[in-house]
């Protein structure tokens, strides 16, 4: 899902790994839609996943790339696979006024942008962890 600071002209990605699971988001990064940034997503993914979980991802080159080593599969959001953080996406948007497009409330500087997706993260997370209790 892509993002601004500042100004329409300066998108900012997120990048998203969600445990179906518990539902709970497991890592995130903001930056580009580059293989360098879809590297460095990789990176803040908890080891414990990496090659004993499947990643489902829509057809971007970046993800193919980077997670060749790893059960990755790309799939078509008819597939039903990417519904949950599709849903996520929907949830953030609407509770988090900056991430709309055509907010007045947008974020002026990158650590601040970071930091608010991170608190909404880890509210988000800690609700997850109570429903699945």
């Amino acid at each position: 899902m892509w993002t601004f600071v500042g100004n329409k002209n300066n998108k900012q990605w997120l990048w998203l790994a969600l445990n179906p699971v518990n539902r709970q988001i497991i890592a995130f990064h903001v930056g580009g839609r580059s293989s360098v940034d879809a590297q460095l997503f990789y990176e803040k993914i908890p080891e414990i996943f990496k090659g004993n979980a499947g990643f489902f991802s829509d057809y971007w080159q970046s993800y193919v790339k980077t997670f060749e080593n790893e059960n990755h599969f790309g799939v078509g959001k008819d597939s039903g696979l990417t519904a949950y953080i599709e849903r996520f996406n929907g949830t953030l948007r609407q509770r988090s006024s900056r991430l709309v497009r055509k907010a007045l409330s947008f974020s002026k500087s990158l650590d601040n942008h970071i930091g608010a997706i991170k608190y909404f993260i880890c509210h988000y997370n800690l609700q997850m962890k109570a429903l699945h209790l």
